[in-house]
C-alpha cells in the first residue's frame, strides 16, 4: 500500500469538507468560502481528536494506581505493553498494512522508547511513593518539554505569543508543584522529570511520523517494536513480583494498554498531525488538572484548595497558545 500522488494539468479543485468537488473559478481560482471550510475542518477535527487523547492519558495515572494493587510496577509495564502491541498486531495485520519504510524505523524506535517504555516505567515508579495529584501537576510540564523538542526536530519556531503563554503556564504548575510538596524534591520527582524527557521525545517524533503515516500505525508499529521485549519481561516480571487479581486491578491494566496505550495515543498523533506538535502539545495543559479530578472520584484523594487558581490560569494560556500565530 504505497501512497498515490494525484495532480491535473490545467484546472484547481477544491475539495469541501463533505468531500464533494466545486467546479474552480476563471483562472483556477477556488471559492474562497469554500477554501475557508477546507482549511478549517482539519483544524477543528485534529482538535477534537487531540483533546480525546488528552482525556484519555488524564485517566492513566488513576489507572496505574488501580493497576498497582494486583501487580507490581514491572509487571504492570511489561504486561500492559504486551496486551497493547497484541492489539495493534492484529488491526495491522487485519488490515494487511504493509511495514514502514526503513527511513522511518528509526524515529519509531524513538516513539517506543519514549511513549510506550520509558514514560510508562518512569511513572508507574514514581507513583509507588507519589500521590496521583502530585504527579499529574509535575507532568503538566509535559507540553512546554514536548514544544521545545518539537522546535529543536522540526526547525519550526513559534511565535513569541505562544512562548509566553506556554512558559506562563509552565510556570503555573511548577508553583503549584512546589506548593504542594513544600519545596522538595522526591525520587519520585526524578522519575517524574526523567519521564518528561523521554515523552516529550516521543510525541515529537510521533507528530512528525504521524504526518507521513496514519496515526494508528505509528503507535502501532511502535508497540509491535516492543513486543519481544516486553512479552520476555512479562514472563520474568510475573513469576518474579506478586500478584494479587482484584476487579480495580484488571480495569487499571485493561485501560492503561487498551485506552491510554492504543486507543489515546493513537488520537493523539493524528490530532497533532492536523494541528500541529506545538499546539497540540498546549492543549495538554489541562491534563493535570483533569487528572485532579479522577484522583478525587476515583481515589479518594482530597483536592487541593490552590487546583482552582491553578485550573484558570492554565486554561488562560491554553486560550492564547491556541490563538497565537505559529
Amino acid at each position: 500500500m504505497r501512497p498515490q500522488d494525484s495532480a491535473t494539468a490545467t484546472t484547481t479543485i477544491a475539495v469541501t469538507a463533505t468531500g464533494g468537488c466545486t467546479s474552480p473559478r476563471a483562472g483556477g481560482a477556488p471559492d474562497a468560502a469554500v477554501t475557508g471550510r477546507t482549511a478549517l475542518a482539519p483544524r477543528s477535527s485534529g482538535t477534537l481528536l487531540a483533546l480525546l487523547g488528552v482525556v484519555s492519558f488524564s485517566l492513566t495515572f488513576p489507572s496505574t494506581v488501580w493497576g498497582l494493587e494486583s501487580f507490581g510496577p514491572w509487571s504492570l509495564v511489561a504486561v500492559r505493553s504486551t496486551l497493547a502491541a497484541l492489539i495493534a498486531g492484529t488491526f495491522l495485520l487485519v488490515g494487511r498494512v504493509p511495514l514502514p519504510e526503513r527511513r522511518h524505523w528509526a524515529g519509531l524506535a524513538v516513539v517506543a522508547g519514549g511513549v510506550v517504555i520509558g514514560f510508562p516505567l518512569l511513572t508507574t515508579l514514581a507513583l509507588q511513593t507519589s500521590t496521583t495529584s502530585h504527579a499529574a501537576v509535575v507532568v503538566g510540564l509535559l507540553p512546554l518539554t514536548t514544544a521545545t523538542f518539537a522546535a529543536i526536530r522540526t526547525g519550526r519556531r513559534p511565535s513569541r505569543t505562544f512562548w509566553s503563554a506556554a512558559i506562563s503556564g509552565a510556570v503555573v504548575v511548577i508553583a503549584f508543584t512546589l506548593q504542594q510538596s513544600g519545596g522538595a524534591v522526591s525520587t519520585g520527582d526524578l522519575y517524574l522529570f526523567g519521564a518528561l524527557l523521554v515523552c516529550a521525545a516521543g510525541y515529537t517524533e510521533g507528530g512528525r511520523l504521524a504526518s507521513l503515516m496514519p496515526g494508528w500505525q505509528v503507535i502501532g508499529w511502535a508497540l509491535v517494536l516492543c513486543l519481544p521485549l516486553m512479552a520476555v519481561a512479562s514472563a520474568v516480571s510475573l513469576s518474579v513480583e506478586p500478584v494479587h487479581l482484584t476487579a480495580h486491578g484488571v480495569i487499571g491494566l485493561v485501560w492503561v494498554a487498551v485506552g491510554s496505550t492504543f486507543f489515546g495515543l493513537y488520537v493523539w498523533y493524528r490530532g497533532m498531525a492536523e494541528i500541529g506538535i506545538p499546539k497540540a502539545s498546549q492543549l495538554q495543559l489541562a491534563q493535570p488538572l483533569l487528572t485532579l479530578i479522577w484522583s478525587v472520584f476515583l481515589l479518594g484523594e482530597s483536592l487541593p484548595l490552590a487546583a482552582p487558581l491553578a485550573a484558570v490560569g492554565v486554561l488562560v494560556c491554553i486560550a492564547v497558545t491556541q490563538r497565537a500565530k505559529g
